[in-house]
C-alpha cells in the first residue's frame, strides 16, 4: 500500500491529476472521518477536508516519504482543523454589551450561557486528576505508550518505530497498559462508568 501511494505521489508530482485524484478517493473518506471526530458537524468536516487536500496538492513536492502519506495527512487535516477554530473564533467576538436595533427600537443582547457549570467543571477537573494520578503510578513506558496511542494518536507501527520495538509486542504491551490504567481508575467508579 505505502509503495503504491509513493508512485501515485511521484506521478501526481510530475503533474499526473489523475494519480492525484486516486489519492483523493483512496483517502478522502478516512480524513473525512477523522475530520467529523475532530468538528462533530458535517458541513465543517468537509470544509476541513477541501481544505486538507487543497494543501496537501499544494505541498506534495515536501512531502519526502519518511512517514505513511496516512499519517501526514491527518496532521494537515489537524491543522486544518485547528486553523479554522481559530478563525472562527478571532472572527466572531461580539461585544456582550452592544445591543440589537429591530424595527420598533434596540433590545439588548442575551446570550444563553451553555459552558459547563460548577459541578460539571469540579467532576471533569477530578476526572483529569485520577487520570493523571492513575497515569503517573504507571511504569514508563505503559504510561508512554498510553500517551502515544490515545493522546498523540500514533498508530502501533509508529509507535514500534518509535521505541523498536515488534509490532505484536507493542499490541500486547499497550493492551496490558490499558488493562492496569482501567484497575487504577476501577478505584474511582463514582468519576469513572465502567461497564
Amino acid at each position: 500500500m505505502r509503495n503504491e501511494d509513493l508512485m501515485l505521489i511521484d506521478r501526481a508530482r510530475d503533474g499526473d491529476r489523475s494519480a492525484f485524484d486516486q489519492l483523493v478517493l483512496k483517502y478522502e473518506a478516512r480524513a473525512y472521518q477523522y475530520a467529523f471526530r475532530l468538528t462533530r458537524d458535517p458541513e465543517q468536516a468537509g470544509d476541513v477536508v477541501s481544505d486538507a487536500f487543497l494543501r496537501v496538492y499544494s505541498a506534495l513536492k515536501n512531502f519526502r516519504g519518511q512517514s505513511a502519506f496516512s499519517t501526514w495527512l491527518y496532521r494537515i487535516v489537524t491543522n486544518c482543523f485547528l486553523d479554522r477554530k481559530k478563525r472562527d473564533k478571532d472572527g466572531n467576538n461580539v461585544s456582550l454589551d452592544s445591543s440589537v436595533n429591530i424595527g420598533d427600537g434596540e433590545v439588548e443582547r442575551q446570550y444563553e450561557d451553555d459552558s459547563d457549570g460548577p459541578a460539571e467543571i469540579a467532576e471533569r477537573n477530578a476526572r483529569e486528576t485520577a487520570i493523571q494520578d492513575a497515569l503517573g503510578s504507571m511504569p514508563e513506558y505503559q504510561r508512554a505508550m498510553l500517551i502515544m496511542y490515545h493522546v498523540e494518536g500514533l498508530s502501533y507501527e509508529e509507535i514500534s518505530d518509535a521505541l523498536d520495538l515488534p509490532i505484536g509486542t507493542v499490541k500486547s504491551r499497550l493492551n496490558r497498559a490499558r488493562v492496569a490504567l482501567r484497575e487504577q481508575l476501577s478505584q474511582n467508579s463514582e468519576l469513572f462508568q465502567m461497564g
